[in-house]
């Protein structure tokens, strides 16, 4: 043995875990670190059904997990010997220590170098007023109030949360084999791309997607609407297509957008950030911003980038 070799035996400096490994009290690697999600948001917004397509997918779900138990729940799983190798964490706002103990459950975990992903079920008022009256059960913060109170008093503890998810799902307009579709989308490869990008179409005038990381706006292009041979038609019509792409500019914003996007995801992929939703809008959603989008999607196709495309609005007139 030689000196090097003698050093580690006897758990010295140069002793070092190999990359998703614990250590024991004598810096000996124990066991793989299991993947953590953390799944959040708000009341109503589909936390249970995104969960249940985890524990479908082969993730070990703890339910309703107080945040103080994080780390002890991801230990566990170290010391499981592979059998927990992905945990997914469901965590509300019950408890009124909830963000001190998720903070300090979170900061415990980067201490210990485990990289964790937070998934944020975000809704509108409408469509959380609505599923709460329609099971006919009080919001949990509302107290004597209404259940408008307690939506607004959750949305204000987890605005914190929600600007440091890895992964914010609007669920307002989707039903509940759509909210699993996306899920499936982002967990069901069996290895994990460096970036996946949704590029989302939208119509301006039934509101910005909230889940948007990145927000363009495709209405300084003529609209095929007053086309009335084109009028019928969407954006995924090769002749609409061809009409947006003809017009002075369109071309040139493309290019210079993906060129963009390209920066953008250099620097997402250097801070950790695995998921991007690029949002393309014009007056209606059916024409000028399904067809970028469809343009921009192929772009980042090529590039690498695992890509799924969205048309939010389009069919809703």
């Amino acid at each position: 043995m030689n000196e090097h070799e003698e050093r580690q035996d006897q758990g010295g400096d140069d002793a070092q875990a190999s990359p998703g490994a614990t250590l024991d009290a004598g810096g000996v690697p124990e066991a793989a670190i299991p993947e953590l999600v953390i799944i959040s948001g708000m009341s109503g917004a589909g936390r249970s059904t995104a969960a249940k397509c985890l524990e479908d997918l082969g993730w070990f779900v703890v339910d309703n997990l107080p945040p103080a138990l994080i780390p002890t729940m991801v230990e566990l799983g170290a010391r499981s010997q592979g059998n927990v190798a992905r945990i997914a964490v469901v965590v509300d706002v019950r408890g009124r220590r909830f963000f001190d103990n998720l903070r300090e459950s979170l900061a415990d975990l980067e201490s210990k170098h485990v990289t964790r992903r937070i998934v944020f079920l975000e809704s509108s008022d409408d469509a959380l007023v609505r599923r709460f009256e329609s099971v006919r059960r009080p919001h949990p913060l509302q107290g004597d109030g209404r259940i408008v109170d307690g939506i607004d008093a959750e949305r204000e503890l987890l605005r914190e949360l929600r600007g440091d998810a890895d992964l914010v799902i609007d669920t307002s307009s989707l039903n509940v084999h759509e909210l699993r579709a996306k899920m499936d989308a982002q967990f069901a490869g069996e290895e994990e791309p460096e970036l996946r990008a949704t590029v989302m179409s939208f119509g301006f005038k039934y509101g910005l997607p909230v889940d948007a990381d990145l927000v363009a706006d495709m209405r300084f292009l003529p609209n095929p609407h007053w086309v009335p041979e084109l009028r019928p038609f969407t954006g995924l019509n090769e002749e609409v297509s061809a009409y947006v792409f003809n017009q002075p500019g369109a071309k040139e914003f493309l290019d210079r957008y993906a060129e963009l996007l390209r920066l953008i995801a250099a620097g997402y992929r250097r801070e950790g950030k695995r998921y991007v939703t690029i949002a393309i809008g014009c007056t209606g959603g059916k024409h000028r911003s399904v067809a970028t989008s469809e343009k921009l999607a192929a772009r980042l196709a090529a590039e690498g980038v695992e890509t799924v495309v969205v048309h939010r609005d389009m069919g809703r007139e």
